[in-house]
């Protein structure tokens, strides 16, 4: 049983657990159990319900806010990555990748029904199709006629291969929240691309989001069937976008919305080019318009120029590198990072090795501090009991 350390402050605007007339407090710190799987790629937190998910690659565990283990799911190969929680219908939503098979889905889970150790996917999970991305993933950059891609000639070497679109690896962070340049109005799925960490390729050094409204996406999830991927999912995302930070390597691993600050944060593996200034963390205004404009590096139609698309700003926040104007934060926000309120978030970290993979969770504040810009919540300040808030 993991051990788990309640945090006396009272959070204003706290929503009531599912069945009980009072919030279910919030764990200071959680550890999310060992496990004989990969290592930790995400976390997603139902504050109604009470609940904490971690997921471990290629299995998820499910814990309430007490450290009690309620439950995991199991039945997959393909790689689950970054998660997030729907409060409008109950389900998490996480990447899922089978890059052999140019197979790169949503995974929409019925949490509700994991109620013990090793439920089979195939009872609740099911998953939607994102052809946008495998196009990108898939497409002939240096028009050579053929796909180099994860097998082949850059079989030991992905990130070497002259193609993949903005060096598209597939996709990793997800998360809710409102269309770019709003604060408001439908909560869209926002899915990040995974981008090869390639330092000889200039068109690799934009993260690219996609924006899909869900509601109907009941009627496009299908079963998970491996040895048979389905190809069922929308035709085209609602808004595709580009965030120059220099290439990350593997894009955007944790994306989340702050409905506190009314921002976006994007975690990543630091990249590699000695040009950029490599940070972890970056953030993007929700209010920020995007622009049309040049995706710098990325060569436009017939090698003219540059391609045009959406541009969001950064943030004009953290550390500011003079030579690029990018700004960012060095926090390790890679594996797990979750806002729940109140400039409150729980942030992961990963830790074991092969066949005993475990997770630290901690609840942070936000500082603005350009230096450390999460600070652990003080068991010892505050009021009388932790509760969660929207």
């Amino acid at each position: 049983m993991n051990a788990v350390s309640l945090l006396p402050l009272l959070l204003l605007g706290a929503v009531p657990a599912a069945g009980q007339g009072a919030p279910a407090p919030l764990p200071r710190t959680q550890n999310g159990g060992t496990w004989d799987s990969g290592h930790v790629q995400g976390i997603a937190v139902d504050l109604q319900g009470g609940y904490i998910y971690y997921s471990f690659t290629n299995l998820l565990a499910k814990y309430d806010f007490s450290g009690r283990l309620i439950g995991t799911l199991t039945g997959w190969t393909g790689h689950l990555g970054d998660l997030d929680f729907n409060p409008a219908d109950g389900k998490i939503y996480g990447s899922l990748e089978y890059k052999k098979d140019r197979a790169f889905y949503i995974a929409v889970i019925d949490v509700a029904r994991i109620d013990r150790v090793g439920v089979a996917a195939a009872d609740v999970l099911r998953t939607v199709y994102l052809p946008e991305v495998a196009r990108d993933y898939a497409a002939d950059v240096d028009g050579d006629g053929r796909f180099d891609g994860d097998d082949g000639k850059f079989r030991d070497d992905a990130a070497a291969s002259p193609d993949h679109r903005y060096g598209c690896s597939g996709i990793d962070g997800v998360a809710f929240g409102p269309a770019f340049g709003r604060s408001d109005g439908p909560r869209l799925l926002t899915v990040a691309y995974g981008i090869y960490g390639n330092t000889t390729r200039r068109d690799n050094d934009h993260q690219v989001l996609l924006q899909y409204d869900v509601r109907d996406w009941a009627r496009l999830a299908k079963p998970l069937v491996e040895g048979a991927p389905h190809r069922s999912g929308p035709s085209a995302a609602n808004g595709k976008y580009f965030i120059r930070t220099g290439n990350t390597t593997y894009g955007v691993q944790n994306l989340a919305y702050d409905a506190a600050s009314r921002r976006w944060f994007m975690g990543v593996y630091k990249g590699k080019k000695a040009s950029f200034p490599n940070y972890l963390l970056f953030a993007v205004e929700a209010g920020a318009r995007p622009v049309w404009g040049d995706l710098r590096g990325v060569p436009g139609p017939d090698g003219k120029g540059w391609e045009q698309g959406l541009l969001l700003p950064l943030a004009e926040d953290g550390f500011s590198d003079p030579a690029t104007g990018i700004r960012g934060w060095n926090a390790k926000a890679d594996v797990g990072l979750q806002p729940v309120g109140g400039g409150l978030f729980y942030l992961a970290r990963n830790g074991g090795g092969k066949g005993a993979q475990t997770a630290d969770l901690a609840l942070m504040r936000w500082t603005g501090d350009a230096r450390e810009p999460f600070a652990p919540v003080d068991a010892e300040k505050g009021g009388s009991g932790a509760r969660a808030r929207r």
